[in-house]
């Protein structure tokens, strides 16, 4: 049977990206939220290589920040500055997802605020329950989040495949990110300056939200960022692990999950916007392709696959060896920031990662090409401090 009607389940940047395609594509598409735009503690930065795919998220008249200078430190090295050679885009989450919204309704979707109760299977496709009633369809698009109260679609979550995500919306401002490592915690603090405010978050996996807080609200009492007027944010992150990336339930017979509620999260950086607008955007053309529906959910696990998630797999095997993981009998994350205060070839690779254009599975034999030239550039910051400078210090 053709589809004529989708039922797209949540209005965030996944939800709305697709609605935006198969709208425009002429299907009758609803959009369903209880929430529509809305706050939630992260970042909210569009990388590179999401506004080098998709122009629309730099070149619009929503506000925004574009950031270049970012300080990265961990124990015992301190700070490094680091100039973004592509700067980081940065929206207030609000802002942005209204603006995707817009964009959904502008191509023809119909956006309702309603809070999705249920699905049941019918002759032709589904039976939506709402809060006020319901609504058929001959497909759905779930894109609920990571908190998916449908049970039957979208990703199976153990424990140990989600992180807490918490932050302050603190009202007041600064020109540059601060990324802060901390001891044995696979996760880290940012502070991200948007339009107005800073966003200042903790992301972790491993410990409760309890104990996180208080990381979060200790760093900000040492860098003296208020609370006094700050509005707190809790939320939950996918971070799968990598058996759960092999076995990840993204797609069934008429229905595709997206972003949060697919899993589509990286599992190092946490970073969720372009993997959910990314997804909507691969949804959006399975569901329009000319294949029977029956095709749709083996098309779509291949074509996520291909596209970014046996990269995220890779990248879920290294994770916590990168935050908690040693080098040299010195933490990861402080051997890094070490190594790229004294080689531009390693710093290069930092800047290729926060601009979204280095794989993971990649990311090995770049090393191993450059570690000679790495080494040569460590080795001679050394001997500049330790023969011109004067230095006495080993």
């Amino acid at each position: 049977m053709a589809i004529k009607t989708v039922a797209v389940l949540g209005g965030g940047p996944a939800g709305a990206s697709a609605a935006e395609r198969l709208a425009s594509a002429g299907l009758r598409t609803i959009v369903l939220d209880e929430k529509l735009a809305w706050e939630k503690p992260c970042g909210g930065g569009i990388t590179y290589k999401a506004y080098s795919q998709y122009p629309y998220l730099i070149k619009n008249d929503t506000p925004k920040k574009l950031v270049t200078d970012t300080y990265l430190a961990a124990p015992k090295v301190g700070a490094f500055k680091m100039a973004l050679t592509q700067p980081l885009v940065i929206y207030s989450r609000i802002d942005l997802n209204g603006m995707l919204l817009k964009r959904a309704e502008d191509a023809g979707a119909e956006i309702e605020k309603e809070r999705v109760l249920g699905l049941d299977r019918t002759a032709s496709g589904w039976c939506v329950r709402t809060k006020t009633g319901r609504i058929e369809a001959d497909y759905c698009v779930v894109a609920t989040g990571a908190r998916n109260p449908l049970r039957d679609v979208g990703t199976q979550y153990t424990a140990q495949d989600t992180m807490y995500a918490l932050g302050y919306w603190v009202p007041t401002d600064q020109p540059h990110i601060d990324i802060q490592f901390l001891p044995k915690l696979e996760g880290y603090i940012w502070v991200f300056p948007r339009a107005g405010h800073l966003s200042v978050g903790i992301c972790g996996k491993g410990e409760s939200a309890q104990c996180l807080r208080a990381r979060l609200e200790r760093y900000m009492e040492e860098k003296g960022i208020p609370r006094n007027d700050a509005k707190f944010y809790g939320h939950m992150l996918p971070a799968l692990e990598g058996r759960s990336w092999r076995n990840n339930r993204l797609a069934g017979d008429r229905w595709i999950a997206v972003g949060d509620a697919g899993g589509l999260v990286d599992p190092i950086t946490g970073e969720g916007l372009y993997y959910a607008i990314r997804s909507g955007d691969l949804a959006s053309q399975v569901v329009l392709a000319d294949h029977v529906p029956e095709k749709h959910s083996e098309d779509y696990r291949q074509l996520i696959a291909r596209d970014f998630a046996t990269d995220l797999t890779y990248g879920a095997g290294l994770a916590k060896r990168l935050f908690c993981g040693a080098i040299l009998f010195t933490a990861v994350p402080t051997r890094m920031i070490d190594f790229m205060k004294r080689s531009p070839k390693f710093c290069e690779i930092i800047q290729d990662l926060f601009a979204g254009t280095q794989p993971y599975l990649e990311l090995k034999s770049r090393l191993v090409r450059n570690v000679n030239t790495t080494l040569h550039e460590i080795l001679m910051s050394f001997l500049f401090r330790k023969l011109i400078l004067g230095e006495t210090r080993v």
